[in-house]
Parts: structure tokens; sequence; C-alpha cells
């Protein structure tokens, strides 16, 4: 296949040609790797590559799944048996996984390809991938800027068209940032939609959840279809939906309830060119014959906080885990400043601590399904700031200033990972510097299915797909 036909198709349609026998999947993989080898050098998204065992994933026999021979990439987060793995992690970038991760099986029971890791800051702490090991991941809009985090190298491998779909995870926004970021669309799905094992049996206090970013929505749609239900240590499940994820985006979203909000959580005004995108994209909600009204929930608690609790936690497990491995404590030469300092002031807290944490976030999504009571969906900015320049939350410097910046930059998309609601970033405005501005829209818990179909439908009335950015393959 030309390099340049293949651009102009999506995972869905790649697959399509495979069943067709009009490519084969040597074809795609070849044609991936090349377009990765051509614009990854600028954007550093894939920094872990194992072709080989791609081929040999294709000749021993690609499931007959329903993305049967498309290439992919998995964040460098998840396991696949015999290839790296390294956290973004310094301590780990030798280390090669033993077994595979369920959500990763899932996706070779789908037939892709899977023939590199994706960049992700260390541990996936950051709304930015900058790590020390691997470098910066760069923004293929604006090479000085972030490609946003902390699916960051996925989000800027499949705006580059590299790839048009990719794995992502997001426990504080992880999917959302980095898809408003880059310009590409990006769900995080219900609470539990996606298997998180066989490891863990659920990521971040159930904050956390798998999927991927992509170039269009039935593309999402479809994988979501193809990896979503429970498995054996899923301590909870999501709710069930009426039909395939992929059917809803070919029906029409019905006149939905949508409010919007132009403004932060806590109130406060937001970068001017944003919020004039939420009203223009509010004004077109209402041209499609939605009824669009302003209001935004009110929240009992500032959701950054139970954020930093429950992560903190989290982290501090993850170098306890490593001292064990190790005999002895993890030195700044293994594991990057930021992640010792967060595990050093978890030690800090108490258990009770963290149930407060626990509470709260309940609270919060009391609060939200409250507010979910007379509305379908809700618009606000999916980030308050454009992409971040690279440098400015430095995970090795001083890190006085990151939680300001971080409340500032992305004050939203914790609070739907504590509900657990679905929630996507649609990349329907620029600024005039050509940054992308995503638009996020959240539903009800378990209805993403209004979301695709909602998405589809602004997918049509202003597509993306042939919008491509500076450093595109």
């Amino acid at each position: 296949m030309p390099i340049k036909e293949y651009g102009s198709y999506d995972a869905v349609a790649m697959a399509e040609l495979v069943r067709r026998r009009q490519v084969s999947p040597e074809e795609l993989l070849d044609a991936a790797i090349a377009r990765t080898e051509k614009v990854d050098p600028q954007l550093n998204a894939v920094v872990v590559k194992h072709y080989d065992a791609a081929r040999k994933q294709i000749e021993k026999g690609l499931a007959d799944g329903p993305f049967r021979g498309v290439p992919f990439l998995l964040k460098d987060l998840n396991l696949l048996s015999g290839t790296r793995t390294t956290f973004g992690a310094s301590l780990h970038k030798n280390y090669v996984a033993d077994h595979t991760d369920t959500l990763t099986q899932r996706y070779l029971d789908a037939g892709l390809v899977i023939y590199g890791k994706s960049a992700s800051p260390e541990w996936g702490l950051m709304p930015t991938t900058e790590t020390r090991l691997h470098g910066p991941t760069r923004n293929p809009w604006n090479t000085e800027h972030s490609s946003g985090g902390s699916s960051g190298g996925a989000a800027a491998a499949v705006a580059a068209r590299i790839i048009p779909v990719a794995h992502a995870s997001d426990g504080g926004g992880s999917i959302r940032i980095p898809a408003s970021a880059c310009g590409v669309f990006g769900l995080k799905p219900t609470r539990a939609r996606t298997p998180m094992g066989p490891d863990r049996g659920e990521g971040w206090g159930g904050f956390s959840v798998g999927h991927v970013v992509s170039i269009s929505v039935r593309d999402s749609a479809a994988m979501l279809d193809a990896t979503e239900g429970p498995e054996l240590v899923s301590p909870y499940h999501a709710p069930p939906h009426a039909r395939a994820y992929a059917d809803e985006v070919r029906r029409e979203p019905g006149r939905l309830r949508i409010a919007f909000t132009d403004r932060a959580p806590s109130g406060a005004p937001i970068d001017l060119e944003i919020a004039a995108a939420v009203r223009d994209v509010a004004a077109l909600l209402e041209k499609l014959g939605h009824d669009v009204v302003e209001k935004a929930p009110v929240l009992p608690v500032s959701p950054g906080d139970a954020l930093s609790v429950i992560t903190g936690a989290n982290t501090a497990l993850t170098v306890r885990l490593a001292e064990q491995q190790l005999g002895r404590k993890p030195t700044q030469d293994e594991f990057e400043k930021l992640t010792l300092v967060t595990a050093h002031n978890a030690g800090k807290r108490s258990a009770i601590d963290y149930c407060a944490a626990q509470l709260d976030a309940f609270r919060i999504s009391r609060a939200l399904a409250e507010f979910f009571s007379d509305v379908d969906v809700l618009l606000q900015p999916t980030l308050c700031l454009p992409p971040l320049k690279l440098g400015v939350l430095d995970t090795m410097g001083d890190l006085s200033t990151i939680a300001a910046t971080l409340g500032a930059y992305m004050p939203g998309t914790a609070m739907f990972n504590m509900s657990g609601q679905p929630a996507m970033s649609v990349p329907l405005a620029w600024n005039k510097a050509g940054l992308p501005l995503g638009m996020m829209f959240a539903g009800r818990f378990g209805d993403e299915a209004t979301l695709f179909r909602l998405a589809a439908q602004l997918e049509q009335e202003r597509p993306w797909k042939d919008r491509n950015p500076g450093v595109c393959a």
C-alpha cells in the first residue's frame, strides 16, 4: 500500500481492506513502520519498538477479529509478553514482560498488530509526556508544546497519522487531555467498562480506565465493542447497554438536553479563546436542534485534593514494590524527583486520610449524578489553557509550582474519573496560534451510547479528519 493512501483510512476501513484482500497485514505494518521512522524523530512518540515481534505475530497467524491486520501501539504502561515495558521509568528501562495483561490480550484477539509502545510520563502521573528516560514527546501541531499526558505518545502518533488509533488510559484525564492537545478524538469509558487485570482489579481507586485515542469516532466505538466486559478479577461491572457502540455511531442522537459552561469548575474564568470556542460549539449544538442551557454543576469539594491523595497512595505503593524488588530504597537515578516526592508525601498521610479522599470522591459523584438528573450531556472545555510549552511541568526541577499549574490547566477532567461517568474530548476548535482546543462532553454513568451518537453528529457537521498538523506522516 502506498504510504499516501494509508493515511486516508481509519482503522475500520483498514480492517475492511484486509478482509477483502486488497491489502495484507504485512503491507499495513510496513507502512506504519515507514511512517514511524519518517516523523517520530521529530515527535518522540514511539519509545519502544518491537517490529520483529509484530512480524512474528503476523507469521503465527492473527486472530480473526474486527481489526485484523491493523497496526497498533500499546501505551508504555501495559504488558505484552516478551516485549519491553518501561513505565517511563529509568528503573524499568530493561523490563521485559513475562505475561500479557487482559486488555492487551483483547487487542490481540481483535486482530491488531502491536508493533511498539507509545510514550507515557513516569507511571502515568502527569498531563504531559516528558520523561527523563525517553525525553519529551512533542506536539505535532507545534513541537515546542506538550502533546499532553499521560497518553501523550498515543495522541501524538495518531495526530501525525502514524496510525489511526492507539491504546490510551485515563485516571484523571489522560485520554482526554492529550486528545485535546493533539486534536484527536478521545473517549474515557464508564468505570469498569474495560478490564484492568490480571494484576489489578481497579486502577487508582477506581478512577482509571483504559481505551483508545483515534482519528474517527467509529474507530473508538468499534474498539470499545471489541474490548469491553468484565474479567475474573473485576470487582464491579459497568452497566449493560442496548446495542453495539458501532451501531450507535450510525444512529441520530435525537434532541438532547445539553448544559454548557465556559468557566472552570470553581467558577474562575479561563483562557479567552477557549471560552469563546465553548460558546461557539454551544451555538452549533443549538443549531443542530438540541436544547442548550448555560449551567454548571456545583461541587462540594475540589476534585484535585482527592485525586492527589488517591494517586499519591498508589504512587507510594509503586515505590514500595520497587524497594522490595531492589532490597533498598530507589534513588533519583531510578525514579524521577516528582515520583519520589509524591511517594514521600503520601507516607505522611494516614489510612483515615485515604478514606476521607474516597468520601470526597463519593460526594463529588453524588453532586454530578444530581446535576445529570435533568440534563443528558454537559459541555465544557477539556483544558482551560492551550497545550503547555514543554518544560512548564518539570518533574526533575522545582516542584513548587506544579500544583497551581495543574489547577489552571486541567481542573475539569478528574471529576468524571471520580464519578465514573463517560466523557470525551472532541477536536472542534483551534486557537489563532494553530493549537487544538478540545471540547469535553460528559454523559450519565453507563451512557457512552449518547456520547458516541453526538460525537458522530459533530464529526459530520464539523469534520476534523483531513485537518493535519505540521508534523504529519
